[in-house]
Parts: C-alpha cells; sequence; structure tokens
C-alpha cells in the first residue's frame, strides 16, 4: 500500500490551495485577456501600444523572475513609497504648524500574502497569453455578421453578446485550454514564495520522512489528474461549442 507517512491530509490542504490560485488566476488573467485583445484591436493607438507593450514585456520575461519581482520587489518598492510619503506629509504639516501634531493615517508597512501575490502574479502573466488567444479568436469571427447586426440596429454591446462572443469562444477554446492547462502547472511556482500549496507540502514532507520520491511522484500524480479533468472538461465544452457548425 502506497504509505503517505501521515501527510495524506496535509498534501490535501496544499492541492486545495493550488485549486484556489489557478482558478482565482484563470480569472484574472481571462478578465485581462478579453482588455489586451479589445485594446489591441482598438482604432486608438495608444490603447494599442499599451497592449502591445504588456503582451511582450510579459512573454519576454521568465515567470518564475516575475514572481519574485513582484512578490519582494514590489514589497519592497510599495513599503519605501509609503514610508517616503509618510516622512514628507509629516515634515509639510509640522513645519507649517509646530505647536500641531501631525498623525498619518496611512500605513507604514504593508505586507503583500503569498497567496495574493501568486494569484495577481500568474494571472498579469497568462493575461498577456489569453490576450492573443482571444485577439485571435475575435479575428477569426466573420466580420459581415457583425455588420448585419449593426444594419440591425443592435448597439455594439448587443453585438457583441450575441454575435461575437459565441463565436469567439468557439475559436478560443483550443488556446484557452492550452493556456489553462499551462497555468494549472505554473502554480508551482508560488511554493517558492512561501504560500504552503501542494508542491511546498510535499517538499516540507519529503524533507522530514527523507522520502523525496514517494512525496513528489504523489505531487506528480495529483496535477496529473487535475489536467486529465481539465482536460474531458475542455474536451465537452469544444463538443459543445462545435454544434452549430456540423
Amino acid at each position: 500500500m502506497f504509505d503517505l507517512y501521515g501527510y495524506g491530509w496535509s498534501l490535501a490542504q496544499g492541492a486545495w490551495i493550488t485549486i484556489q490560485v489557478a482558478l482565482l488566476s484563470l480569472l484574472l488573467a481571462a478578465t485581462l485577456g478579453m482588455l489586451g485583445a479589445l485594446a489591441k484591436l482598438s482604432p486608438y493607438r495608444w490603447a494599442r501600444a499599451i497592449a502591445t507593450l504588456y503582451t511582450t514585456v510579459i512573454r519576454g520575461i521568465p515567470d518564475l523572475v516575475l514572481m519574485m519581482l513582484i512578490f519582494f520587489g514590489g514589497q519592497m518598492l510599495l513599503n519605501d513609497s509609503l514610508y517616503n510619503i509618510n516622512e514628507w506629509l509629516n515634515n509639510h504639516f509640522t513645519q507649517s504648524d509646530p505647536n500641531h501634531e501631525w498623525t498619518s493615517y496611512l500605513p507604514d508597512y504593508i505586507e503583500i500574502s503569498p497567496f495574493v501575490a501568486g494569484v495577481l502574479t500568474i494571472g498579469f502573466i497568462f493575461g498577456a497569453y489569453m490576450a492573443e488567444t482571444f485577439r485571435g479568436a475575435i479575428l477569426a469571427v466573420d466580420k459581415g455578421e457583425l455588420e448585419a447586426g449593426k444594419a440591425y440596429g443592435m448597439s455594439g454591446f448587443l453585438s457583441f453578446r450575441r454575435i461575437l462572443l459565441p463565436q469567439m469562444i468557439r475559436h478560443a477554446l483550443p488556446g484557452f485550454g492550452n493556456n489553462w492547462l499551462v497555468l494549472l502547472k505554473t502554480t508551482a511556482l508560488v511554493s517558492i514564495i512561501g504560500l504552503d500549496d501542494m508542491v511546498r507540502k510535499g517538499a516540507l514532507a519529503a524533507g522530514t520522512t527523507q522520502k523525496p520520491f514517494t512525496f513528489y511522484f504523489t505531487v506528480a500524480i495529483v496535477f496529473l489528474i487535475f489536467t486529465s479533468i481539465s482536460t474531458l472538461a475542455l474536451n465537452w465544452a469544444e463538443r459543445k461549442y462545435s454544434i452549430p457548425t456540423r
């Protein structure tokens, strides 16, 4: 029998955290991806420039570097800025009224939790990939149908909801599915910044029991189960949305 030496429940808790990080990151990535795709197709040059800069920079920097940059570098930058603002406010109001003691309501220190940092970083990274996926899907929709909707008097939002979105989903699903599977595996990086996800739980158990193969193999199997279930769900969604084209 496969023995986890009493760490089975700990790994299950870590797996639940992994799923939460993955789903919240996916929600953020899909939102940023849609905004990025619409910005890239926007008639406004400044919007296209911002979206292009976003996708170019994010796709050109390793995920691990971004994770460390946002969690450690971003946290230090934020707290240094708060310190400087508090110092300026204190000096300014003290000089203007020496008899009045100034109290700043800004916090002296903000600690970003590994969970929040992980979700923001992964969502921000994959938002760039989703933007390219959604942009391609939007371009694949026949423009004549959108023009027909406009001719029937549909508003821009109504045309988007009834014509563009359903067809865009069908074209975007393969790329969306690939991004989701990669995102799900990328959640393993959050263990580096101290989040007690499944990978970190497995590493701690492996170090305590001196059974690294047992626990890393278990973590690998759980990830394989997650990706297999995701693949089945994505295949079902592709069949569902391909019905009108048959």
